[in-house]
């Protein structure tokens, strides 16, 4: 009885789980979902984005994408991560956009929020329950297609 209990338990829970939780800011009320899409924009053999092509470089692509505009960074090899520049522990105001230095966004409110842009994690002291908005990388040789849908 016990073990068709347990697997009555463990059917819930994986019908329980669902897609759209995968990054846990479909729930944020504070970032809209956009979609964009930079296609073959980013190519890291164009000067603006060359830095992309070494180790801990990251590249701001303008608001054209995302809300207030996406960090795409280059921790090594064929990782890269990119992520909203929209503090996601506030809703959209002037202060709420971050600004990157080293492997830091920190937005400009009160609180100083601030987060890493290797992997979008609040740093000690932030306030809020929300990471950074991950957007989707795909890296097709030196093209570098940063969306969401």
């Amino acid at each position: 009885m016990n073990r068709i209990l347990s697997i009555i338990l463990l059917v819930f829970l994986v019908m329980s789980c669902n897609k759209s939780d995968d990054d846990g800011n479909n729930n944020n009320q504070n970032i809209p979902n956009i979609t964009f899409d930079t296609g073959n924009l980013v190519n890291t053999n164009l000067p603006q984005y060359s830095s992309l092509q070494f180790d801990g470089n990251f590249v701001i692509l303008n608001n054209n994408y995302g809300i207030n505009g996406v960090v795409l960074f280059h921790p090594g090899g064929d990782n890269y991560s990119a992520f909203e520049l929209s503090d996601p522990n506030h809703s959209l105001r002037g202060c709420s956009t971050l600004s990157v230095e080293g492997i830091i966004a920190t937005c400009d409110c009160d609180d100083g929020n601030s987060y890493e842009i290797l992997n979008g994690i609040g740093r000690t002291g932030t306030t809020g329950n929300y990471a950074l908005k991950r957007y989707f990388v795909e890296v097709n040789g030196n093209i570098i297609r940063v969306y969401n849908n």
